[in-house]
């Protein structure tokens, strides 16, 4: 098995995340005498700056946490709802039967930076400044730009210069696409930071501080420019100029719940993730189905476990697309029953199906949405169509559905105290929504993942969260947290997620093994981003797991796509060994995911 580095190991505390310098901040934050979730959140802010093409500070985190000494974990449900404006009637009176992948309309109520606070405040020890210190640097002093942003702003460029100048402002500096390896500034943006931090510095009291930067921030200045920006009419994927929905009123009403998770058993595991509202429990799901097969006798590149595993992944995420949203009777229980997966195992044959089947847990007949035509969404040329897909410009690293590869981000830490944390940072993203001129950053368009059908778990309305995908993983055994990992990657996320685990749980890899491992996809089932695309019974794999498992997927009726060996997936991960020891692990696909920790 290839390992492309060590998995590192140490008793101090380790962060692991998509990009080398959050992973610094974070450790960073440790060193100063901080905890996990201290270095979470400054590997947070930092993301926001040096992946602006992948997550920023209007977008959403959702995390798992578990502090040490407490029984369970807590899900700090960082995604944003729907403005109160945000109703099926208002976009078909503009003539949309999809929310557009990017401008204002697909925004809904930023919720990162209070997710970042409520982290901080409930379980963190750091004053607000400490944490922001790092983003705050390389956003004033600048950072280097990674290949995959200059090909980001590069498909954007034209859509920059012709319609979003406050985009142009930032991310055309002199005129032009900046170059992988050039430094790029954010002056504005750190100015946003400093301003929330000194407020924060303001008050003695560390928790007073992190409640007027909150305040400051929905209720205040930061909220006022959002409320006035968003009154102008930007152009989006409609090829049309619309104004948005977001008020001050609904940044003001907003607050970060802390929830129960979400876990299944699964061996000596129990993992958890968020509730239905996000896609979550799918791998749950898949785990539930998973659990009736002698997987042990397969192996990671095994045609056998692949097609298994893709087949399990095609019935789960069906009633993802069925059952989920945010609704209070998402019939989970039922969907995570043995005896319902019982009965959905035995659809899973020798050859691959063709059909969207959900299942009908506890009797409940499931609601599918009306899927677009092929071809049917409109889109202006250059102005890209949100997550996880941009057309591209110029040859870039691509993803499954044909656009640049990565979509968001994900960082793990546990400490020496036994904290362990997975977040995965969101939207915001520099393609999908113009920049605010005096705040340094777009909003978010998670939007556009609701449905504009009515009488669906995931219909829009206003006040509601939209199904995302955003999917941290926590994983105990015997009661004590083990295991943290995540990816970005849209719906793909808890298929390699889950591949990740059933490496390392069934077969024995270490955590930069299973990350290292060749991977796969279905992209079987609608996509959740604009245009909502499907390809049934389509596999994405990477070209290591060889010509004859590739062979045998497509003998058994797959329609395979080959990709480059080392092109799927983002994962990171961090560990707690019951010897004490930390471990941790990062993604090489894109050179650019580090862990680091002692």
């Amino acid at each position: 098995m290839v390992q492309t580095r060590p998995e590192l190991a140490g008793d101090f505390g380790m962060v692991a995340s998509t990009h080398w310098l959050a992973s610094a901040a974070g450790l960073r934050m440790l060193e100063l005498g901080g905890n996990a979730f201290d270095a979470a959140a400054a590997a947070g802010f930092t993301l926001q700056v040096v992946e602006p093409h992948l997550n920023g500070p209007g977008g959403e985190v959702p995390m798992l946490v578990r502090r040490a000494g407490e029984p369970d974990v807590t899900v700090v449900a960082g995604q944003g709802p729907a403005p109160a404006g945000a109703t099926i009637e208002h976009f078909a009176d503009l003539g949309l039967a999809l929310v557009p992948g990017t401008g204002h309309l697909a925004a809904c109520v930023p919720a990162a930076f209070d997710a970042w606070l409520t982290l901080l405040e409930r379980f963190g020890t750091l004053p607000l400044a400490d944490v922001l210190a790092p983003a705050i640097g390389y956003a004033r002093d600048g950072y280097p730009v990674l290949p995959a942003i200059s090909r980001t702003i590069a498909t954007v460029e034209r859509l920059f210069r012709d319609h979003w100048p406050s985009s142009a402002a930032v991310y055309l500096p002199d005129g032009r696409v900046p170059q992988p390896g050039e430094r790029l500034r954010s002056p504005t943006l750190a100015g946003t930071y400093e301003r929330l931090a000194g407020i924060a510095a303001a008050h003695g009291d560390r928790e007073a501080g992190l409640r007027a930067a909150r305040d400051a921030f929905y209720r205040g200045f930061v909220a006022e420019a959002i409320d006035a920006f968003v009154r102008i009419p930007v152009v989006d994927t409609s090829g049309r100029a619309h104004a948005g929905l977001l008020t001050a009123d609904d940044l003001a009403g907003w607050t970060t719940p802390l929830e129960a998770p979400t876990t299944f058993d699964f061996g000596a595991y129990r993992v958890a993730k968020t509730g239905p509202w996000g896609q979550g429990p799918v791998l749950l799901q898949q785990l539930a189905l998973l659990a009736g097969f002698d997987l042990a006798d397969t192996g990671p590149a095994d045609p056998q476990l692949v097609h298994v595993v893709v087949e399990a992944a095609k019935l789960a995420f069906a009633d993802r697309e069925a059952h989920y949203g945010d609704v209070r009777d998402v019939p989970m229980e039922a969907l995570l029953s043995p005896a319902y997966n019982d009965a959905r195992r035995t659809l899973i044959g020798d050859g691959a199906n063709a059909e969207l089947r959900p299942g009908a847990p506890d009797g409940r007949e499931p609601s599918l949405p009306t899927l677009p035509r092929s071809g049917s969404a409109m889109a202006l040329d250059g102005a890209g169509i949100g997550e996880p897909t941009i057309e591209p410009a110029v040859e870039p690293a691509v993803d499954a559905r044909g656009g640049t590869r990565g979509d968001t981000c994900h960082v793990d830490v546990v400490d020496r105290f036994g904290n362990m944390v997975s977040a995965t940072p969101s939207g915001s993203w520099l393609q999908s929504s113009p920049v605010i001129p005096t705040l340094g950053f777009g909003l978010g368009t998670r939007a556009q993942m609701f449905w504009l059908e009515p009488g669906l778990p995931n219909s829009l309305a206003p006040g509601k969260r939209p199904r995302t995908t955003l999917s941290p993983s926590l994983a105990l055994r015997d009661g004590e947290p083990c295991l943290a990992f995540g990816t970005p990657g849209g719906d793909q996320q808890d298929q390699w997620q889950l591949q990740f685990f059933l490496f390392h749980a069934i077969f024995g890899l270490n955590l930069q093994e299973a990350i290292d491992a060749p991977t796969w996809h279905t992209t079987h089932f609608p996509s959740s981003f604009y245009p909502r695309e499907s390809t049934p019974r389509g596999v994405v794999a990477e070209d290591r797991l060889g010509a004859a498992t590739l062979a045998e997927l497509r003998r058994r009726g797959h329609a395979v796509t080959v990709v480059d060996g080392w092109s799927l997936g983002r994962l990171s991960a961090v560990a707690r060994t019951p010897g004490g020891f930390l471990r941790a692990a990062a993604n090489p696909r894109g050179a650019q995911g580090y862990a680091v920790g002692r």
